[in-house]
């Protein structure tokens, strides 16, 4: 029997259907009410009764980025959207026949990973989701770790430069504000407004709208353009040093890297593999683990959230 999986972004919230073996059919979208909790939850609900209308489901997942508290029906703080201490499952479950869970997007993104696509063959997994912000989770013995308050995992929270950036969790210098596609597409577009060659292509490509975008930055790296290439490069030096700080303490077999700016694929993992390795304590006395892109796309959170709903549900 297929179950829902709902990915909320900040942007829009996805929502399909997800069979046993991870495969997503009638996928739907709507936009994000992020700043109204109220209308996020009725979105949601009317997504779930959407899909419901003319299939048989089992469970839903909901996935969402912020801190959930250890009871799966709470979201404590989003950094990246208006939820504090919102009781989103709650509200939802309220509506639903079918029994619905609550997990944070990048551990759901990571489970999926895990379970169908670049990390299946692994026991032991890091994920680093790379977006508006820089997302984490965790997997050790096959077991998702969420820690003792279920807040376990904000891996892009590690403090990787003293003072530095203000980051949106109130502290500064989280790898967040050096390693995000945020602080990506940041760096691109002051490299674009400068005078130097390095920023030719940049400022070509942003002649029409005069902002650079995420597309028109993907372009450039596509095309190989030596300003994208060196900013690329450069986010993945600093992945790579929080990833060699993370390796020191979990100890994982395999890197799964995902988000937005994954798709520039062996062009991002490479260099965030090489920081890595630059930055890795005790090195030659230990097995290195692989950094690979993830498979599953933009899927991976709603995958991920209906294969851990499902298992919720038979428990």
């Amino acid at each position: 029997m297929q179950s829902i999986g709902i990915d909320i972004g900040g942007t829009k919230i996805a929502a399909g259907l997800v069979s046993p073996d991870g495969d997503v059919s009638q996928i739907t979208k709507a936009p994000s009410p992020a700043a109204q909790p109220d209308l996020m939850a009725q979105t949601v609900v009317e997504l779930i009764h959407k899909l419901q209308k003319d299939n048989e489901v089992d469970s839903v997942g909901i996935a969402a980025a912020g801190f959930i508290n250890s009871e799966r029906n709470e979201i404590l703080y989003s950094p990246n959207l208006q939820w504090r201490h919102e009781p989103l499952k709650t509200r939802i479950q309220e509506q639903v026949t079918v029994p619905v869970s609550l997990e944070n997007d990048a551990n759901a993104a990571a489970w999926a990973e895990f379970r169908f696509g670049s990390a299946k063959n692994a026991d032991s997994m890091v994920m680093l989701t790379i977006g508006t912000g820089v997302g984490g989770a965790i997997i050790d013995s096959g077991r998702l770790i969420r820690g003792g308050f279920g807040i376990g995992g904000e891996l892009g929270h590690i403090r990787l430069v003293k003072n530095g950036r203000q980051c949106g969790c109130g502290q500064r210098g989280c790898l967040e504000q050096y390693g995000s596609g945020t602080a990506f597409l940041k760096a691109a577009r002051k490299l674009a407004t400068s005078d130097g060659p390095a920023g030719r292509r940049l400022r070509e490509l942003a002649s029409e709208s005069g902002i650079l975008t995420g597309a028109e930055v993907s372009q450039a790296i596509t095309e190989g353009d030596v300003g994208a290439m060196s900013l690329l490069r450069e986010l993945g030096d600093y992945l790579g040093q929080g990833l060699a700080s993370i390796v020191a303490v979990l100890d994982p077999e395999v890197c799964v890297v995902g988000g937005g700016v994954s798709i520039a694929g062996e062009k991002l993992t490479e260099p965030i593999y090489f920081s890595y390795l630059n930055n890795l304590p005790a090195r030659g006395y230990r097995p290195e683990l692989n950094v690979v892109a993830a498979k599953l796309g933009n899927n991976a959170g709603l995958i991920g959230a209906a294969d851990l709903s499902r298992a919720e549900s038979l428990q």
